[in-house]
């Protein structure tokens, strides 16, 4: 492989720094999930679990709603301004905190009021009228919490959104799970409220941290800068709108066929499957769709990005998806409980979706960084159909895991068009090394996964654990191979120097 120069390295570095500050906070988020999912399994049980699911469909879709885009718009806004003009981006900040607190609480009165609809319609009965009244509360906090987290990503201040995410992770362990454990079922609702709050807490404060200077706007100057938010907003509320929907659509549709137990199965792999991932994607979001944005104009600029950050989110997704893969029965009896074995082939599934989509969404970024609404909108409205379509052949016919194949056919539609896309916008193409990188990950994913089908199941785990290690051992090489040493943490380097590393 030939080495990278100078700039390459400085963005493989810079790639690096902003996945491992987001990695670190995904770590110690993961001990917090551990002893969450645990505490919640073994006290609410699968079918309590199912409850959870549903309720954080209803906040994710409201919140999406009520906050009308503005703070994905928000973020490209602040991205797209020069970071020197404090000035410039204290104007769009300015509105943006004002206008995210009238529409949280706007969303917070409108999920008051139909409380008993929404309750009725998602559950088949008012028995959660009063747990969705208190979700209203949470609408209020995240939406508010979304308009000073834009500041933070948009000015790319990669370790307070780390930091972010801690305190939500601690909070809702050392919160959350008392709560439950003292309400049982009924303390689901406060305990996501509760979240949210914690939420706002601290977006507040690390917001607060980041000086800008104090500006008056005139009532036209500020409806011109609402204006402009909103415009490209209300497709990424949209767009929202239709992943959240479709996320509670499929709950729905395992719940109605298999019950709230199979709704719990599914939402324990669904988290799992992220898990791992999470971090990478979330990385994407908060560091690489400023930077894209910043250079989209410049087409080779923006294509050689896109093949960095997708070099670099394989080489470090694809070792712990293949293992999550391998070992599903034993991470599932680790976060949750014996219980949840029934969840095992639907994590599998979702394993290899989550491998496609670490190679679509860097491309998807595109389309993002440009503000191509139209072609974003329909793009996402195409991958709803699908989705939910998929789900609705599948699960009546194979259970809960159905489910999870619609996830996995979902991204096999899903990066064929992201991909046809990007090459009408920016003539993107996937780099030798990327082509070589995906067929090699995606087929040991396969091979993997098939195993498990035709193999007794020692056997099955032996090839996948040697698969894991031999490519987790590739992807450090590689790694070593796109950065400087220094860029290492100093109790790695020392493996940097064994033969053949």
């Amino acid at each position: 492989m030939t080495p990278p120069t100078g700039h390459d390295s400085k963005s493989y570095t810079q790639i690096i720094k902003s996945t491992m500050l987001i990695g670190g906070a995904s770590v110690v988020n993961v001990m917090f999930s551990i002893l969450r999912n645990k505490a919640m399994a073994l006290l609410l049980g699968p079918e309590g679990i199912g409850v959870m699911a549903l309720y954080n469909s209803i906040v994710d879709i409201s919140q999406t709603v009520a906050g009308l885009g503005i703070n994905a718009s928000g973020v490209r806004q602040i991205a797209a301004v020069n970071g020197e003009d404090t000035t410039r981006v204290s104007e769009v900040v300015t509105v943006l905190r004002g206008v995210s607190l009238l529409l949280g609480a706007a969303g917070a009165v409108l999920l008051l009021l139909f409380s008993g609809r929404v309750a009725q319609f998602t559950f088949g009965d008012s028995r959660h009228t009063l747990g969705v009244m208190v979700l209203s509360l949470g609408i209020f906090f995240q939406v508010a919490a979304g308009g000073r987290a834009a500041l933070i990503q948009g000015m790319r201040d990669i370790s307070s959104l780390a930091w972010m995410s801690v305190v939500a992770g601690l909070f809702s362990l050392v919160v959350g799970v008392p709560i439950i454990y003292l309400l049982g079922e009924p303390g689901i609702a406060i305990s996501l409220a509760a979240a949210a709050f914690a939420s706002f807490v601290a977006s507040w404060w690390f917001s607060r941290r980041i000086k800008l200077p104090r500006v008056r706007l005139s009532p036209r100057r500020a409806l011109q800068e609402t204006s402009t938010l909103f415009k490209l907003g209300v497709v990424f509320m949209a767009s929202g709108f239709l992943t959240m929907g479709s996320a509670y659509a499929i709950r729905l549709i395992v719940s109605s066929e298999s019950g709230l137990h199979a709704a719990g199965l599914y939402q324990a792999a669904w988290s799992l499957g992220g898990l791992y991932a999470g971090f990478i994607l979330q990385a994407m979001g908060t560091d690489f769709y400023p930077r894209l944005t910043a250079v989209c104009e410049d087409h080779a600029e923006c294509n050689r990005l896109v093949n960095e950050q997708t070099e670099v989110s394989i080489l470090l997704a694809g070792p712990g998806l293949i293992a999550t893969l391998t070992l599903a029965p034993a991470v599932m009896a680790l976060f949750y409980s014996s219980e949840f074995q029934g969840a095992v082939d639907i994590l599998r599934w979702i394993c290899l979706g989550m491998m496609l989509r670490i190679v679509a969404w860097p491309i998807g970024f595109i389309v993002l960084a440009k503000g191509a609404k139209a072609i974003f909108f329909w793009s996402e409205v195409a991958a709803t159909v699908v989705h939910v379509g998929l789900a609705w052949l599948c699960v009546p016919i194979l259970g809960a895991a159905g489910a999870g194949l619609a996830f996995f056919g979902l991204y096999v539609w899903h990066s064929v068009l992201i991909y046809c896309v990007a090459r009408r916008f920016t003539n993107f193409r996937w780099s030798l090394a990327n082509r070589r990188l995906i067929a090699a990950y995606l087929l040991l994913s396969a091979l993997v996964f098939g195993a498990f089908q035709l193999l007794p199941l020692w056997q099955a785990t032996g090839l996948g654990l040697a698969i894991a290690i031999l490519v987790g051992l590739l992807s450090l090489r590689t790694l070593a191979g796109l950065l400087p040493q220094h860029a290492f943490p100093r109790i790695i380097r020392p493996l940097l120097n064994m033969r053949g590393i």
